[in-house]
């Protein structure tokens, strides 16, 4: 898969940007803070409907403007497809694919399938639960794109709840009306907890293998690296709590079952929970609590691993992702388009001759840098110069 050609409308610093692009590596070089991560930023919105980099859509708006527009044409297994999404302050993001009239945003989900590399990726080891959470059901999405309306009743039904838990706890006591009430909410969020739950530990399935493979791919092979699934309905784990440092997850359990019965899980642990949960005014189990534990070499990435074990761990997650794109689609030029944002200027040489060798053979890999020295050279390929508010080719434009 790639992109043939880019355009961006009034999309972050850019009031007009077009790029023709192709197969293989493209380089973006500029200074830091000239718009190089706002491309990345771009394309990867193409594909997940959110930003690696802000949780509301407002930023990605050019400043002084109301409305964005991304363009772009994707070719998979030789077929072309253009779509075109549009972004409104304070409505509904609109989209269209091959000119047709406009339709929801999540309508383009699995269409654009991208693995973009990034340093706020370091969250994904060092950073709370929610940035795990999040890689787990961001990969579900691009591998069953249905799984987004589930997220999103999920989220819905969860915010009901807990505004339904903060009125009893306001009261004082649960009432006959708040537990009819809480009965119903119960069996809403159990229902679509077991389809996100399910889906999660899918994916974990999918890309535990490809997660140790490629970590040993990025360093010496000393370390193993693994990831766990520890799950509130089997026991209680806070946020900020003890997970951080358990090595192992608690999900075994729950691999073969089916939503049905997890489903059932779900109830039985929001049932055992009903009073704490009434005095505290919040859902305290449930798929928005659960963790994922990283550990190398047995022991738990997070608050013991180094600065550059961290990046290959989180390099590692990226490629397992990558790897569970290829099988699920295997067919030739369907493979998902490869963004390295800024991401060699972090890494020693090693690890980048190790990084540019793994990724070399993605049929477009897009990336960004300060220095283009910073990157190998088998990953030089098309060089972009990138100025504020500018593309250009290598040779063309200020400075020229």
């Amino acid at each position: 898969m790639y992109i043939s050609h880019l355009s961006l409308t009034d999309f972050r610093s850019y009031a007009q940007a077009d790029l023709e692009l192709s197969p293989g590596t493209t380089v973006l070089v500029g200074s830091n803070g000239v718009g190089k991560t706002n491309v990345a930023e771009a394309i990867g919105y193409l594909a997940t409907l959110s930003s690696h980099r802000v949780t509301t859509d407002s930023a990605l708006l050019r400043f002084g403007t109301d409305r964005a527009l991304v363009r772009a044409q994707v070719v998979r297994t030789s077929h072309a497809t253009s779509v075109e999404l549009e972004i409104t302050r304070g409505k509904m993001n609109r989209v269209r694919i091959n000119r047709a009239n406009p339709v929801r945003a999540r309508d383009i989900l699995g269409i654009v399938r991208t693995v973009l590399f990034a340093p706020e990726d370091l969250a994904l080891v060092k950073g709370d639960p929610s940035a795990r959470r999040r890689f787990l059901d961001d990969l579900l999405v691009v591998l069953q794109p249905h799984q987004a309306a589930t997220r999103s009743d999920y989220d819905r039904v969860l915010r009901q709840r807990n505004a339904l838990l903060k009125s009893a706890r306001a009261a004082g006591k649960l009432t006959t009306n708040h537990e009819a009430t809480l009965d119903v909410w119960d069996q809403h969020l159990a229902q679509a907890g077991a389809r996100v739950l399910r889906g999660r530990l899918d994916v974990l399935g999918q890309v535990a293998g490809p997660l140790a493979a490629a970590y040993a791919s990025l360093t010496d092979g000393s370390k193993l690296a693994s990831a766990h699934y520890r799950s509130t309905i089997v026991s209680d784990i806070e946020d900020d709590g003890d997970a951080a440092v358990q090595p192992d997850g608690n999900s075994e359990a729950l691999l073969e079952a089916s939503a049905s019965e997890l489903q059932e899980r779900i109830l039985a642990a929001l049932t055992a929970k009903r009073q704490q949960e009434v005095e505290r005014g919040m859902t305290l189990v449930g798929p928005h609590r659960d963790e994922l534990l990283l550990t190398l070499g047995g022991v738990p990435a997070k608050g013991y691993a180094s600065h550059g074990e961290t990046w290959s761990l989180a390099l590692s997650l990226r490629l397992a992702s990558y790897q569970a794109m290829l099988e699920d689609d295997s067919r030739p030029g369907a493979g998902p388009i490869l963004i390295l944002d800024d991401v060699f200027a972090e890494l020693d040489a090693d690890r980048r001759a190790r990084l540019a060798k793994v990724v070399a053979d993605a049929e477009q890999v897009l990336v960004t840098a300060a220095v283009e020295a910073d990157v190998p050279d088998s990953l030089k390929g098309h060089v972009l110069r990138v100025t504020p508010g500018a593309i250009h080719a290598a040779g063309e434009g200020p400075g020229a």
